[in-house]
């Protein structure tokens, strides 16, 4: 089964960049789209962005388009979540989710259940 793990979080200013990564471990990783979620204090769980299973496909909610990119290299098990001009209410725990399923991006940002969650990885922006 595909384990994950979040890294690249940090503290920046306003219209700084971070780049985050959620490496998997396990077997078929490339069978699976990955999704990036983030939740900030107080606040429920929120939608970012997905990518489908061979990086065809990508799905950004309206805040963060144009600002976020994902990625994947399927060959390094890896997907970076790369986040430029980032603003103060880009602060929260951003999580990587996988679900093993062939589906568009646009499907995976609304997929009820996911195989496998991150730990989290925490992003500060502050003026």
């Amino acid at each position: 089964q595909v384990q994950l793990e979040e890294s690249g979080g940090g503290l920046v200013r306003p219209g700084g960049s971070l780049r985050l990564s959620c490496a998997a471990s396990g077997r078929a990783f490339a069978s699976y789209g990955v999704a990036w979620f983030r939740r900030a204090p107080g606040e429920d769980r929120e939608f970012v962005t997905a990518i489908n299973w061979i990086g065809s496909t990508t799905h950004y909610a309206d805040s963060v388009k144009g600002r976020f990119t994902i990625s994947r290299d399927n060959s390094k098990s890896t997907v970076y979540l790369q986040m430029n001009n980032l603003k103060p209410e880009d602060t929260a725990v951003y999580y990587c989710a996988a679900v093993q399923s062939l589906t568009t991006a646009s499907n995976i940002a609304t997929t009820a259940r996911f195989d496998a969650w991150g730990q989290g990885t925490q992003v500060t922006v502050f003026t």
